[in-house]
């Protein structure tokens, strides 16, 4: 145990050893109002690449359009290791067209089957373990507005086989996702330059 760090109050009774506990695969949450929520995704991502883990990064509240700094320093780490063989390989999905929070192309049930269907192509790489690590990132929303079914993705994602690391972001994360994950991290907000009326920049926000 690092220094600084408690002890657990209690040893789970799962007959596990201290190694193969340390070694499960995470489910982890971060939520909340605050900036940072997927910042901190793609930090762990980061670790996940340095590691050799396989990447699979879905977004999907961004549109397809948005480009954003994380995807092409993650394409070009991906292209690294097509190149080199150091890290591991990339895949970075954008969840339809355009579809988004803000609501402005298609119809609602358009955006609902987007989201549908992008859940059920993670859900068939979970069962195939074809990633080592997910993002999903603002993938709160669809469950939030009830496009995809909260229990479902409970389901899946605390069946998934292997050694598969998960991390889900947005705001208003479920009761049920939080209870199941393995770690849950809420980002609250002191302060933020918008607040006084400063538009987001480059090399901050994007």
């Amino acid at each position: 145990m690092p220094k600084g760090v408690p002890l657990p109050e209690s040893i789970p009774a799962d007959g596990l050893t201290t190694r193969q506990r340390r070694n499960l695969p995470i489910l982890a949450v971060h939520t909340g109002p605050g900036k940072g929520k997927s910042t901190a995704a793609f930090g762990m991502a980061l670790r996940a690449w340095n590691q050799g883990f396989d990447v699979g990064v879905f977004q999907f509240v961004k549109s397809a359009k948005w480009k954003v700094g994380e995807e092409a320093a993650f394409r070009a780490l991906g292209e690294v290791h097509d190149r080199t063989g150091e890290g591991a390989a990339v895949q970075w999905h954008k969840m339809g067209e355009g579809w988004s929070w803000t609501r402005k192309q298609g119809s609602e049930d358009d955006h609902a089957a987007a989201a549908a269907e992008g859940w059920r192509e993670i859900a068939r790489r979970l069962a195939a373990q074809t990633h080592r690590f997910y993002v999903l990132d603002e993938f709160t929303y669809p469950l939030k507005w009830g496009w995809v079914d909260v229990d479902e993705v409970v389901r899946v994602l605390t069946d998934r086989p292997g050694n598969q690391h998960v991390v889900i972001t947005g705001r208003d994360a479920p009761k049920a996702l939080i209870d199941a994950a393995d770690l849950v991290t809420e980002m609250t907000k002191v302060k933020h330059p918008m607040d006084a009326g400063r538009k987001g920049q480059r090399g901050v926000e994007w």
